[in-house]
């Protein structure tokens, strides 16, 4: 089966030796570039174009054509190249189209040397550019993965090489079209005939024109999930319903429909391993095994197909975890990634056990109606004897399946233990102890941690919830019922209470990871209801203004930071964004709303939207601390709102979903331990900072 994908999604690869297919419509060049760990190209002999068509393990095409077949051997990659990035461009001359925009998006599909097609993308949503970084091939642990990038750059070649860190990047695009017009030697082999079958799903996936992800991260696409106990809560077009199970494949890039019907068995021997890890438990011969999480089709018994695939390094033993083991131009991105690749590993892992099971469930079922169909068969003991046929295939196929996803938690759970203490403070729990030789960084992180992710499978194991900065959603802190079981959290006191001491540890922690002075924060706290909870913040003095009290209060801070919006947004769109008045402070700031609407009138509760929907693009972000039956009193008004912002509580609830299979993740807050002085201290270290710089 193959994998189609969307931008920014990626897909393990179970071969080495492959071919690239490339599909325009319209004649453009191919080329290639290696990258280092670090992502940079070292220099021209790095680059495959048509004016150097070969290195060793891949070779491009000397000629502009509008199909191309590119032959890759990833196990001849020198051991310094972690990234092979495929890039294609319009020839600059020819009279032909100049930019992407107006030609058919191009259609790329990485295949066996087989031709079995392994993954495909099409390139979708391009305009005035002339160059484009479609797929990259990247190394991850010692195996390769796919992902589809669809990257595109207006000034061609040229700008495309310079951005892979080339200095003689005018150099190489003058000499790949020089060598495209000159039509030098050999032409592209034409690709075998197609079948119809084939013909038709190649045309169907490049007229798929689907949606890319806004910015690739561990939650970057994470929505809130939509249960019958969080009515109208979501926020995000993924994964808002309840989890599916996942088709075959359905758990890496471009996840099919939720509730697909699960495989008919093959009876054959079927591949079922993890996309990047050792070798899966044997299947027994003959009997038909759970579908292959990777999406690839089942090679019959006994093909060197169904054995793991050698990839460079890969001993056909688990990969030894390494902290920062993953493509950035720093460990901190590296750690970042990591921990994306984590997270994407156990949904995929996770969603394939579940396929797994349901489609063990399915066939048993089917099994026995059609072992007890005939009315004869359900007397004596020949309907027992199937029934116990029936049951004792499905235990097995469950035990297998669950026998691999053990294996693929074992090696996450390591990965996990490895990865977890070296995170700097603004991806570390509060009990690392990283805090404690905290200092007050130069400049912001790249991302913040909002608390931990885990699935029911292993309650255990737990994924750092890491959002990109600055933020581009406000937080809305959940203080109403919560789902327990056990009612323990049933005075309405002691969830205010709970809510406002996480929405202070957020606060800390953003604090904290910024430089003295480039993140500001306030405080609206109508009745001071949260006094006891923003006693960390207000006795340090890292508050930019004391909390503000009753509606007076609550109308100067919402007429300030609403200045402050327009301002800037006057500024910006003017083309003048130096032009600000004398001693305006150019810093992030956070709005914290505690017990609302208590103290909000109409006209507060217009600005407050108004910050909710204009202030995160000029450095003005909002966390709400509320109820939603309390902020009810409103109507529809505040529906928007609470849409827009991203929703988090206090104690571990299961209210996220993955956008690839709809997976409810258990979300828990990032709690500071009982009796720790960790964010006094660190605190008072921003106070002292700030203090410092002042003088």
């Amino acid at each position: 089966m193959t994998a189609e994908l969307v931008r920014g999604q990626n897909h393990p690869l179970s071969e080495v030796r492959l071919e690239i297919r490339i599909s325009a419509g319209r004649p453009v060049v191919a080329a290639a570039a290696l990258s280092d760990d670090s992502g940079r190209a070292r220099g021209a002999e790095w680059v495959v174009h048509p004016g150097a068509p070969g290195l060793p393990g891949l070779e491009v095409s000397r000629q502009a054509a509008a199909d191309h077949r590119l032959a890759v051997d990833l196990a001849a990659m020198p051991e310094a190249v972690h990234r092979v990035d495929v890039l294609l461009a319009l020839p600059a001359e020819g009279g032909g189209p100049t930019r992407f925009g107006t030609v058919a998006a191009p259609f790329v599909a990485v295949t066996g040397l087989d031709g079995t097609e392994l993954v495909s993308y099409t390139v979708t949503g391009l305009d005035t550019e002339s160059a484009v970084i479609a797929v990259e091939l990247y190394r991850r642990q010692g195996a390769w993965k796919v992902r589809a990038v669809g990257q595109g750059y207006a000034g061609g070649l040229t700008e495309l090489l310079a951005d892979l860190g080339l200095t003689e990047s005018r150099e190489l695009a003058a000499a790949a079209e020089e060598a495209v017009a000159q039509g030098l030697a050999r032409s592209v082999a034409v690709p075998p005939p197609r079948t119809t079958d084939d013909a038709r799903t190649t045309d169907d996936a490049r007229s798929r024109q689907a949606p890319a992800p806004s910015r690739p991260g561990p939650t970057a696409s994470l929505s809130t999930h939509e249960g019958s106990s969080h009515a109208g809560q979501a926020s995000g077009a993924a994964g808002s319903s309840a989890p599916q199970p996942a088709a075959p494949g359905g758990s890496g890039g471009g996840a099919p429909a939720a509730g697909s019907p699960p495989p008919a068995s093959t009876g054959g021997t079927i591949d079922y391993r993890h996309p990047r890890r050792g070798p899966a438990a044997p299947v027994p011969s003959g009997q038909p095994a759970p579908p292959d999480p990777s999406g690839q089709p089942a090679p019959p018994p006994g093909h060197p197909a169904a054995q793991p695939a050698a990839f460079p390094g890969h001993d056909q033993q688990p990969a030894r975890p390494v902290a920062g083991d993953a493509t950035g131009w720093s460990m901190e991105e590296r750690l970042y990634n990591q921990v994306w690749g984590m997270f994407e590993d156990l949904a995929r892992t996770t969603a394939a056990y579940r396929s797994a099971v349901d489609f063990a469930d399915s066939r048993m079922d089917k099994e026995l109606d059609q072992a007890l169909s005939d009315p004869r068969s359900r007397i004596g003991g020949q309907g027992d004897a199937a029934r116990e046929a029936a049951r004792a295939k499905h235990a097995q196929l469950v035990d297998q399946a669950r026998a691999v996803l053990d294996r693929d938690l074992a090696q996450l759970t390591d990965e996990s233990e490895v990865v977890e203490p070296a995170l700097p403070p603004a991806y570390a729990r509060w009990d690392n102890p990283v805090w404690h030789g905290y200092r007050v960084p130069m400049e912001p992180p790249m991302a913040i941690r909002l608390g931990d992710l885990h699935l029911p499978e292993d309650p255990f194991l737990r994924i750092p919830m890491l959002i990109r900065l600055p933020l581009e959603r406000g937080l809305w802190i959940d203080s109403g019922r919560w789902a327990s079981p056990d009612d323990s959290f049933d005075d309405a006191g002691e969830r205010r209470l709970l809510a406002m001491e996480a929405a202070v540890a957020h606060a800390a922690r953003l604090i904290a990871v910024h430089p003295p002075g480039e993140f500001g924060v306030h405080v609206i706290d109508p009745a001071g209801s949260g006094a006891r909870a923003l006693a960390p913040l207000a006795h340090t003095g890292v508050l930019a203004w004391p909390p503000a009290a009753g509606a007076a209060g609550v109308a100067d801070v919402l007429s300030r930071l609403t200045q402050r919006v327009d301002l800037v947004q006057m500024a910006m769109r003017g083309g003048a964004p130096d032009a600000l008045p004398p001693g305006f402070d150019a810093a992030e700031q956070l709005l914290i709303v505690n017990d609302f609407p208590h103290g909000f009138d109409d006209r507060a509760v217009t600005r407050l939207r108004y910050l909710a929907d204009e202030g995160p693009a000029v450095g003005v972000h909002l966390m709400m601390v509320a109820d939603r039956e309390d902020a009810a009193a409103y109507g529809p008004l505040l529906d928007p709102l609470w849409r827009s912002l991203m929703r988090l509580t206090p104690v571990p609830d299961d209210h996220l979903a993955d956008p690839w299979v709809g997976h409810a993740w258990t979300y828990e807050p990032p709690v500071v331990p009982p009796g720790s002085q960790v964010l006094q201290l660190v605190l008072t270290e921003v106070a002292t900072a700030r203090r410092d710089g002042n003088r």
